[in-house]
């Protein structure tokens, strides 16, 4: 008798254990869920927070307002273009005009407030007086590489590097056919920039180590892509343009100085000699739309563009000054 009870007790018990454990199982599964439809609403709710704020800087973006005017390098005007065309993307209600016109009148304009920004390949100080000068505000945006262009059959004859005196030569009027430096027998033909131009003041630096360059008159413009169509389109041409340039297939040829050619990566390295940083210059501190757009242009959004369109980085200069 005392046996059975001993047994139906220990039965009894168990079914009290078998029963609890039930009870935690299923309360320890309830927390679960619970807690899986909070983290659930905590994340729609972040999830619609996120929206409404992406939402909000959409609105911010097509409320900007206004109009941005630039003149001046042809060397960086590629870059421009591209960075408004995508900034017009953001702000659509925001009007954008991009002029050349060469450096000198860049820097000009903006003195002078007829144009927001001013383009330069070189320091406002090189083309203005230093009292104008001193009014301007500079946006360091990029580094800019120059090379020398013939047309395809200068090179096709042989010509694929020329000495620093040789391009000197060429440049200054001293020597007038191909074949004194292992070209063809054929006129040597300067398409030329005028004194005005950035690039022209950075190729005579850099390139021709500060000497005047001949003015072919016939053939001077104020506009790279202007030059780049006149050497392709003239035997015996050289002439001068940005790496933005000659992207694509430009019906051109670059000619090599001292056997460095002119690449991005020759510039980064120090190894190539004629490349400058460029500038857009502001009269003063920007107006909030002005300021957008070089805050745009120096961003890393826009960044990725750069080399894919020939302009370098400045960070990635080993070497900062020539």
């Amino acid at each position: 008798m005392r046996k059975t009870i001993a047994v139906m007790f220990a039965a009894a018990m168990a079914m009290s254990a078998v029963s609890g454990c039930s009870s935690n199982s299923a309360d320890t599964a309830a927390s679960t869920q619970a807690k899986a439809e909070d983290t659930k609403a905590d994340a729609a709710k972040d999830s619609k927070a996120d929206t409404s704020e992406a939402a909000k800087d959409s609105a911010a973006d097509k409320k900007l307002t206004g109009s941005v005017t630039a003149a001046g390098s042809s060397a960086l005007k590629p870059l421009v273009d591209e960075a408004a065309d995508l900034f017009s993307e953001k702000y659509p209600d925001v009007s954008l005009t991009i002029d050349a016109g060469g450096s000198g009148e860049g820097l000009k304009q903006v003195a002078e407030g007829t144009v927001n920004i001013g383009n330069s390949d070189v320091a406002a100080e090189d083309k203005l007086d230093a009292d104008k000068a001193k009014d301007l505000v500079d946006h360091e945006v990029c580094v800019v590489t120059m090379a020398p262009i013939v047309n395809p059959d200068v090179k096709e004859a042989g010509v694929t590097t020329l000495t620093k005196d040789q391009l000197i030569a060429i440049f200054t009027g001293k020597t007038t056919n191909w074949n004194e430096v292992g070209g063809p027998d054929e006129n040597i033909v300067l398409v030329t920039r005028p004194t005005s131009s950035g690039t022209r003041a950075t190729f005579q630096k850099y390139a021709l180590d500060g000497n005047e360059e001949a003015s072919n008159a016939s053939m001077e413009t104020d506009d790279s892509g202007v030059l780049l169509q006149n050497v392709k389109d003239t035997k015996g041409a050289i002439g001068y343009v940005a790496l933005s340039y000659l992207t694509e297939d430009p019906g051109v040829e670059t000619v090599a100085i001292d056997g460095v050619e002119p690449t991005l990566e020759n510039t980064y390295s120090g190894e190539y000699p004629v490349w400058t940083f460029e500038h857009m210059y502001t009269k003063g501190e920007p107006d909030e739309v002005t300021g957008a757009f070089l805050e745009y242009i120096m961003s890393d959004e826009f960044g990725s563009h750069m080399e894919s369109m020939g302009y370098g980085v400045s960070s990635k200069m080993t070497k900062t000054e020539h």
